[in-house]
């Protein structure tokens, strides 16, 4: 009677100990995270093009250290050694919040945060595609994606009820939030095991890495840095709740909204992406985000706002994991490290771009032009998706 389950496959136990990780480091980030726009905007009274430029360069920064670890990660064929760095620099990073005085401190904090992401990312995903079989891949990274969006969607909750429990006092927020960043770096240091063989020989540190990578893998990254352009910070979405009249105090519901469209609808993704074709779920993430630029760029009452902000969630949940999920798949095991950096890097390149882009737009143009802009970006890297030929796993 056991042996249908016996032979049924199993998500290996480096994914879920890697989805607590990441459910622990969100919830401790994404409070900063819910908090940031208005107290950079509204305390301390900075332009929307500030805010725009400091979440652009700290994921810039965190795209170029995805890239260096992923190729040093690659080259050692090692990736807890990296994971538990990154981890560990990102819990670190948490005192320093409440213990800033200016906008410098915390520009300092958001880089040393947004590196040790940088630095675990691809060696992340690099290790969840070596433990995890082919045909499990897309749950495997759906599932670590839903499960780090859960700690993302309690965050900007426990934000609001902190706030009100020590009386608007942003600092002692700040406190709390330190707790569970180094729980995250605990559980990985003692939970966290490399039990795949890798055979392969180790890379040479040779800095050619995008003329050597395979082809389908620079052609995704074409898409992503199209996509990343259309796909501004979230931050931008709290500023719409602010605009749309939502008390600055009350403004991270709108990420909890975000993130729960998001946690409910990235695993299922991940399902369906081991069943269908990952290329076809990536473009109607990609359409979902063009209806919600629309309906953010157009609409401007709460419910119009509600219901972009949950397609804004939607489309992550059938971009993110699909687009890593798409990156295994088409890379060599000897650079998959590698071609997950690169890929993040490029995308977090036109993350900056989009960012900066967004906040000029909108002080000079307001919001609605802003939404809409990204929508027209979207539909061309969703046109670049729709010629991109269908890779030949036989060529590599």
């Amino acid at each position: 009677m056991d042996a249908p389950s016996a032979t049924r496959p199993r998500l290996p136990r480096t994914v879920w100990v890697l989805g607590v990780v990441s459910l622990l480091m969100d919830l401790s980030s994404e409070i900063y995270h819910a908090l940031l726009p208005a107290f950079l905007t509204v305390t301390l009274g900075l332009p929307v093009a500030a805010m725009g430029a400091l979440d652009g360069f700290a994921e810039a920064t965190a795209s170029m250290s995805k890239l260096v670890s992923g190729r040093l990660s690659d080259r050692n064929q090692k990736r807890k050694p990296w994971i538990l760095l990154g981890y560990g620099m990102a819990a670190l990073s948490k005192p320093l919040f409440p213990l800033a005085s200016g906008v410098i401190p915390v520009l300092g904090a958001r880089f040393v945060d947004r590196i040790g992401k940088g630095i675990r990312g691809a060696p992340r995903d690099a290790m969840i595609a070596d433990e995890t079989p082919p045909e499990l891949r897309g749950r495997a990274f759906g599932l670590r994606q839903s499960m780090d969006t859960v700690g993302a969607f309690i965050a900007p909750l426990a934000a609001i009820g902190l706030m009100i429990w020590f009386r608007n006092d942003i600092r002692a927020v700040f406190w709390v939030a330190v707790i569970p960043a180094f729980l995250s770096f605990g559980f990985a240091w003692t939970m966290l095991r490399e039990t795949s063989e890798r055979t392969t020989p180790k890379a040479k540190m040779i800095w050619g890495g995008f003329r050597t990578l395979d082809p389908q893998v620079k052609r995704l990254i074409g898409v992503g840095f199209l996509f990343g352009l259309a796909r501004f910070s979230e931050s931008f979405l709290i500023l719409k709740g602010i605009d749309a009249g939502i008390a600055p105090s009350w403004s991270p519901i709108v990420l909890a909204l975000f993130n729960l469209a998001y946690l409910l609808l990235a695993y299922p993704a991940g399902i369906l992406s081991d069943r269908m074709s990952p290329k076809g779920l990536l473009l109607a993430g990609i359409g979902l985000l063009v209806a919600a630029d629309l309906m953010l760029g157009y609409g401007m009452s709460l419910w119009t706002l509600g219901v972009g902000v949950i397609l804004w969630g939607a489309h992550m949940a059938f971009t993110q994991g699909i687009f890593s999920r798409m990156i295994a798949d088409a890379a060599s095991e000897k650079q998959r490290a590698t071609s997950f950096g690169a890929f993040f890097f490029v995308s977090g390149v036109a993350a900056l771009m989009s960012s900066l882009g967004a906040g000029l737009i909108w002080d000079r143009d307001g919001a609605s032009a802003t939404f809409i802009a990204g929508a027209v970006l979207a539909t061309i890297a969703g046109a670049m998706l729709v010629l991109l030929p269908k890779s030949d796993p036989a060529a590599r």
